[in-house]
This record gives C-alpha cells, structure tokens and sequence, in this order.
C-alpha cells in the first residue's frame, strides 16, 4: 500500500470550492494534468468519467462517494492497482477552508504509480486555490 496526503489553506467559500469540483468538465482550467476529461453522467456516487492527461492513453475513473461541500472520493483501477483519491474540503473557521487530497493505491504497481499521480498535487492545489479565490 502506498499512501500521500496533500492539502492547501485557502480563504475560498466551501461552497465556491464545491462548484469548482462538480464541474468536471472545467477541471482543466485549474488542473494541468488534464489534456481531456469527460463525465458520463450526474456528478454522483457511482458515476464514471474518462481522463486523459497529455502525452498519455486515458484512463477511466469511478466516483465512489460525494458530498456537497464536503468532497468527493473517486477510484481507478488499471492492471489490478487500485487508485483511490479523497477530494476534502474542511471548513477551518471562519473564512478559512482546507482542501485535501488524500491517496490510496494498492497493488504492486503502488509504489511506481503512486508518485506518478500524486506528483502535481501541490501544483493542481495551488491553481485550484487561485480558481477559487478570484469570486
């Protein structure tokens, strides 16, 4: 099992946060690791969507749970690793959000994949900040 935790403080509403997430076709305006992305269907638990990152074959993903303003967990499995990722969003205080994203991978290919996906995290984080910060 491979595990890695990221997160970032921001003054942005939970709920500002929110739409940003459940727009997954505008991800790419704050993730760079997004040359395409498509939803196929509502923004629920149990609905799939395919993502492909530059230069890179797409891949399919799973949302396995969501809560408004409060996250989203999604699952990919490729070749018997499990992929899972936690969208947190946790109200700190008054004017003051954290948003997590906390990983999960397990197979053998763990320790390989996992730096690979997790790599931009700080980055996607940071954009997703400034998003979230110009309303």
């Amino acid at each position: 099992m491979w595990m890695h935790e990221e997160s970032m403080e921001t003054t942005a509403r939970p709920e500002r946060i929110w739409q940003l997430f459940a727009d997954v076709p505008g991800w790419k305006a704050w993730n760079a690791g997004i040359e395409h992305i498509e939803l196929h269907g509502p923004f629920a638990a149990g609905t799939s969507f395919t993502m492909q990152p530059p230069g890179m074959e797409p891949f399919t993903s799973t949302l396995t749970a969501v809560r408004e303003n409060e996250g989203f967990t999604d699952e990919t499995v490729v070749d018997g690793t499990r992929v899972v990722v936690e969208h947190r969003i946790e109200v700190l205080a008054p004017g003051r959000t954290r948003i997590v994203y906390r990983t999960r991978i397990d197979g053998v290919a763990a320790d390989d994949i996992g730096p690979l996906v997790t790599g931009d995290f700080a980055d996607v984080l940071r954009a997703l900040r400034r998003q979230a910060e110009l309303d």
